[in-house]
């Protein structure tokens, strides 16, 4: 028997921070899935680029993305979809209010954060909007430098709606990470975290895929879906409340992750899923090199995160920031001794002031 209930209302919220270009390829891979209801809102975080003028022209048809022929992943972006896209813009203040009715037509939301708000704080502004409106069962947090296949979010929906029919707890669900420029390799099925260094670590990172994460069996290998993709039930937003702002730029979805657990929920993985991220390029890091602010984060918020959630480790952590210095050492990068020095001895950071 063929069910006659309307799909689940779907919110996709997309940050960008001077990247418009990137956004752009993302919301043309967006705006071609094959779900019915989705809404796109895409939270600018205070850009100098004219990022939003540039989505703007986009949506109303005058800009295309450029995509060059020979990227293998070019089917996903191009060519165009149908132009015009009705659109709303809105501030911060009037978006966390829950916008006007009238954008209820509107198959994207523009939202002006006013300021760079970082990872956790821009989402969280779309969050506050969606939550605001009530119209809706999942939320689908996606790095703007992706692009996605066109059943993306169908397969998630279905997921979600297994989980759901298992009676499974299961509030948030990763996708399969793929390298944007090598779209058969994987990036992360998820992440693991050392709780004695307060370091991470992506599974299946560099893996040709062959099928070998295809099974539910990955959630239990993985402690956390990775930030880039992250499907969200409006139920954990309701249990557990938003992302913690405190960490600015990494640690935010493991954060999210160990507060989930604490009240009985579960993580799962969608396999179907795809997700090609081009990996850090809106923060000037690649798989093979962080850039000075990226390392500064990642470094500082492993004490931050440490303190708030394994204080009993913060020992051990801090002391493989010795293994850190000798490693900057060891590549030459002395002019980044200093940051993590700095890290080491600042004193913010010597008393636990994170809050949820």
């Amino acid at each position: 028997m063929i069910s006659m209930k309307s799909p689940p209302t779907v919110y996709i919220i997309i940050l960008n921070w001077n990247g418009w270009k990137d956004t752009i390829e993302c919301l043309e891979s967006v705006f071609r899935l094959n779900y019915d209801n989705y809404r796109v809102i895409v939270c600018d975080n205070d850009s100098s680029d004219g990022s939003l003028d540039k989505i703007k022209a986009w949506a109303d048809g005058r800009l295309d993305v450029f995509v060059p022929l020979n990227n293998r992943l070019r089917h996903l972006s191009y060519p165009p979809v149908v132009k015009k896209i009705p659109y709303q813009e809105y501030n911060r203040i009037e978006a966390e209010a829950g916008g006007d009715s009238i954008d209820a037509d509107c198959s994207l939301i523009l939202i002006q954060t006013g300021d760079n708000l970082g990872f956790a704080g821009g989402n969280n502004v779309g969050l506050r909007y969606a939550l605001a409106r009530n119209d809706f069962e999942f939320v689908w947090l996606l790095n703007n430098d992706t692009v996605v296949e066109f059943h993306a979010l169908s397969a998630l929906v279905e997921k979600a709606e297994a989980y759901k029919v298992a009676d499974a707890k299961v509030g948030l669900i990763g996708a399969k990470l793929m390298y944007y420029d090598q779209p058969e390799v994987i990036q992360a099925v998820g992440g693991v975290y050392n709780k004695w260094f307060g370091t991470t670590k992506h599974v299946g990172s560099f893996e040709q895929d062959n099928g070998q994460y295809d099974t539910d069996e990955v959630t239990n290998k993985i402690d956390y879906p990775i930030g880039a993709s992250m499907f969200v039930a409006k139920h954990i937003l309701l249990d557990i409340g938003l992302m913690c702002e405190d960490y600015f730029l990494y640690f935010e979805e493991i954060d999210w992750v160990f507060r989930a657990k604490k009240n009985v929920w579960h993580i799962g993985y969608c396999w179907a899923t795809k997700v090609y991220h081009k990996e850090g390029r809106s923060i000037g890091s690649n798989s093979k090199s962080k850039s000075e602010l990226s390392e500064y984060y990642a470094l500082k918020n492993r004490i931050v995160f440490t303190k708030k959630t394994h204080p009993q480790y913060l020992w051990s952590v801090r002391t493989f920031f010795l293994v850190v210095l000798f490693n900057r050492i060891r590549r030459r990068q002395f002019g980044r001794l200093g940051l993590v020095l700095n890290i080491v001895l600042d004193r913010s950071l010597q008393h636990n002031r994170t809050h949820s």
